[in-house]
């Protein structure tokens, strides 16, 4: 073996170059933070390139406007503010006449599913305006951000994070760096996150994609699969307003989950107004409408819509529009 020996001023030269190697070419950016795991996980379980995994998160961005966003949800409105932003003329109008023009496939799919057409309808009207604003930010942007730098929803957008990387390509509606959605990730015209794709996409137009932004059949089965696997009843009710008497009894309620017999709600001083199963299992929501407190009974199918939106604001926002959109379809119907 032969050494060569270099002068010091040449060792020095040498150091010297390095070193401004260094300064004027940095080193690659930094990751995101907890990249490297989720990397590692998500390689783990589907046996993924973590190169490609990296190439993809690598290519995200933090977008401050989406912190933004999610620190002022509609939901934190009062009902009187929030009825007017899904409750609007324009808005029935558009979904009577999306409900008459695939009145054939919603009958289909409502029928196969057990969920009245008109919910299926009011979901896309009150998410996406049947289609018209499914979303501007991508997708990656959007969960990465969440997931990575906003600790208060860390682990569930971490979660739905995971979902998306995770999901094979005939389940995506394009490539997956490509894909745009709501500031929390959703996507398509049901605004599905990434772990509904998973576990309740429908390919119901059998061309081996589940594509939530481009296949109304695949939209429509995927919302009324949603609502079957949730537990919704075929033909039961989903809210009616109640009447308190001055010594009615106050009650909170945590979630919409049915806990008492109509009967005992009836007991503690809240008259239905229209008859109703006494013995049916219900809640009491307490909305402040714009003409005061407004008082709901509200049944599994209401619960079921929060099962999709957690918010009870939102799920009498789909009641009622999907009423109102029945209503039209029924006029319209029977027009001259």
């Amino acid at each position: 073996m032969t050494v060569f020996f270099v002068p010091r001023p040449a060792r020095f030269a040498a150091a010297l170059g390095v070193l401004l190697l260094f300064v004027l070419c940095p080193l690659r950016a930094a990751t995101h933070p907890g990249q490297a795991e989720l990397v590692r996980e998500v390689a783990r379980d589907t046996g993924k390139s973590p190169e490609q995994l990296n190439k993809l998160l690598d290519g995200a961005h933090m977008q401050q406007s989406i912190l933004d966003a999610i620190s002022r949800p509609a939901e934190s409105k009062p009902w009187k503010d929030y009825r007017p932003i899904f409750l609007t003329q324009p808005r029935i109008d558009a979904g009577v006449a999306f409900y008459r023009e695939h009145q054939a496939l919603l009958a289909r799919i409502g029928k196969q599913y057990g969920v009245a057409p008109e919910y299926l309808v009011s979901i896309l009207g009150v998410e996406t305006f049947y289609g018209r604003n499914t979303g501007h930010y991508k997708v990656l942007d959007a969960l990465v951000t969440l997931a990575l730098y906003y600790p208060p929803r860390a682990k569930f957008f971490r979660a739905q994070l995971k979902a998306l990387l995770e999901l094979p390509a005939n389940h995506l509606a394009g490539p997956l760096d490509t894909l745009t959605g709501s500031y929390a990730g959703a996507q398509g015209w049901g605004q599905f996150m990434p772990s509904s794709i998973r576990d309740f996409g429908v390919d119901e137009d059998g061309d081996g994609h589940i594509d939530m932004q481009h296949s109304l059949p695949d939209i429509l089965a995927s919302v009324a699969n949603y609502f079957a696997k949730h537990g919704w009843v075929s033909g039961g009710p989903v809210a009616m307003r109640a009447q308190p008497d001055l010594a009615a009894k106050p009650i909170t309620v945590s979630d919409a989950k049915p806990t008492w017999p109509l009967e005992q709600l009836e007991a503690w001083g809240y008259a239905p107004l229209q008859p109703q199963n006494p013995g049916q299992l219900s809640s009491l929501q307490t909305l402040q409408g714009a003409h005061g407190p407004e008082y709901w009974f509200t049944f599994q199918n209401f619960y079921v819509i929060t099962r999709y939106n957690r918010s009870p604001l939102y799920a009498m926002a789909v009641y009622q529009l999907a009423q109102a959109i029945d209503a039209g379809v029924q006029q319209a119907d029977t027009a001259p």
